[in-house]
C-alpha cells in the first residue's frame, strides 16, 4: 500500500504549499484536532500502522474534495468515518485474489520415509529396544554420547574411562546396532 516518495518533490509541495494561502483553513484545523483519532479508527480496519495513514489520507482527500458540499460540519468525524469505511470496502474488493476453485483438491505427493508419526514412533521404538540388548557399558557410552550430546572427553570423564576406550566401544555397539535385525528393517 506505501509508495515511495521522492523527497525532491515533497520538498518542492512543502516549499508550494507555503507560499499559498491554503483554501480551507477550517479543513486544516478540524485535520490537526481530529487527526489522532481518526487514525486510531483508519487502524482499527486496517491493523497496519502504515496502512492506516494511507487510508486516512485517501479519506481525508476525499473530505476536503467535498468540504464546500458538507453542510453540517459539526458532523464532519460520521463523514470521514464513512469515507474511512468506504474507501477501505473499495481497497478489499479490488485485492488481487490468489486463489482459484477447482475440480480436485492437490495433494502433496508422499515423500518415502517422510514425516509420519506413526513410522517415526516405530524407528524409536525399535532403536530403543536395539539399545537395550546391548551391554550396559557401551549403552551408556552411546546414551552419553548421541542422546545427552557429550563430547568423547565429556563421556570419558562421566565413566571414568580414557577417551580412546570411549572411542572403541561406541564404535562397537554402533556396529552391533547396524546388525541388529529390527533396525535392517526400518531403514
Amino acid at each position: 500500500m506505501t509508495t515511495p516518495v521522492c523527497t525532491s518533490a515533497s520538498n518542492a509541495a512543502a516549499a508550494a504549499t507555503q507560499t499559498l494561502p491554503f483554501p480551507y483553513p477550517s479543513f486544516s484545523s478540524y485535520v490537526r484536532a481530529r487527526r489522532p483519532v481518526l487514525l486510531r479508527t483508519a487502524r482499527s480496519l486496517t491493523g497496519n500502522p502504515s496502512d492506516a495513514e494511507d487510508l486516512l489520507q485517501t479519506a481525508l482527500t476525499k473530505t476536503y474534495v467535498a468540504w464546500e458540499r458538507i453542510e453540517d460540519h459539526r458532523a464532519l468525524d460520521g463523514y470521514v468515518r464513512r469515507a474511512l469505511l468506504n474507501t477501505r470496502t473499495s481497497q478489499w474488493r479490488k485485492r488481487k485474489v490468489d486463489e482459484f476453485a477447482c475440480d480436485e483438491l492437490p495433494e502433496p505427493e508422499p515423500v518415502p520415509g517422510g514425516d509420519d508419526p506413526a513410522e517415526r514412533q516405530a524407528l524409536h521404538d525399535a532403536m530403543w529396544r536395539a539399545i537395550t540388548k546391548l551391554p550396559a557399558r557401551q549403552r551408556a557410552m552411546v546414551v552419553l554420547r548421541y542422546y545427552e550430546d557429550l563430547s568423547e572427553a565429556q563421556t570419558a570423564e562421566v565413566l571414568g574411562v580414557s577417551v580412546g576406550t570411549v572411542k572403541s566401544a561406541v564404535s562397537r555397539a554402533l556396529g552391533k546396532l547396524r546388525e541388529d535385525p529390527e533396525l535392517v528393517l526400518a531403514r
